[in-house]
């Protein structure tokens, strides 16, 4: 338990970090950032949990975004960067995350779920940059057009208006789209294949796949090779060969 907003639980290597505030659609008041920022810490400092899973009470919203009744009351001006755990800005997270999108993923919500490396949303759910609504901003949208094709991007910007979760899909925002019945179990699989692997690997291949949107090619191809050399070099890198030939699973040490 992270906070009576947010609770945190294991299921083997899985951990499951959960906003609970149904009854606010799961806006993002004090309690819940600071619940976030707390499961978070906890994930990273969780040597049993190889991935987290993100996802929210009910099956009407994920996060409908900012709690603007708390904002309006702040008269909140520009948000500071700790406003809401960002991971890969202003927080590391080194293993995977996947976004089990259970409703309603606006403003604050869809900034959660593009911070997410894996996406499934059950067939109901629906993305939206809202703030031009409002009159608020969104400088976290900066990496969006890497996710999108730009005109998709602006276009959400611009209009504010709501993606249907098929639609996310067939732009690759979303990972798969499943029935609302079905979208806890299928992010337990897709998190339980996941956390079977070479954890090493795991770690790598998260960090290798932003480095085109970081570094011109060239420089991302010396920087992989960086990354990788170590995983190579491991004793995990003996072992699953070694299993393989010995027809078992690995056994995988994380070195």
């Amino acid at each position: 338990m992270t906070s009576p907003a947010v609770t945190y639980r294991r299921d083997d290597r899985v951990a499951w970090l959960t906003i609970d505030r149904p009854e606010a659609r799961n806006t993002l008041s004090a309690e819940v950032r600071r619940g976030l920022w707390d499961g978070f810490a906890r994930f990273n400092a969780d040597g049993d949990a190889s991935v987290l899973v993100l996802t929210a009470v009910g099956d009407r919203a994920f996060c409908a975004g900012g709690d603007l009744k708390e904002m309006a009351t702040q008269a909140l001006g520009v948000p500071p960067l700790d406003y809401v755990p960002q991971p890969g800005r202003n927080i590391e997270v080194d293993k995977p995350v996947v976004a089990a999108v259970n409703g309603v993923a606006y403003a604050g919500g869809f900034l959660l779920t593009q911070c997410c490396d894996l996406v499934v949303a059950a067939e109901h759910a629906r993305f939206a940059i809202t703030e031009v609504k409002v009159g608020r901003g969104a400088p976290w949208a900066a990496p969006l057009p890497y996710l999108l094709p730009p005109r998709i991007a602006m276009q959400m910007l611009l209009t504010g208006e709501p993606m249907a979760a098929r639609r996310a899909y067939e732009l690759g925002l979303v990972n798969e789209v499943v029935p609302g019945t079905d979208l806890a179990g299928r992010a337990r699989e897709l998190a339980a294949t996941i956390a079977a692997n070479a954890p090493l690997s795991v770690r790598a291949a998260k960090r290798t796949v932003g480095l085109l949107a970081q570094l011109p090619l060239s420089e991302a191809y010396r920087e992989a090779e960086r990354i990788w050399e170590p995983v190579y070099l491991s004793a995990d890198a003996q072992e699953g060969p070694r299993a393989f030939s010995e027809k078992r699973r690995p056994v995988w040490s994380g070195r």
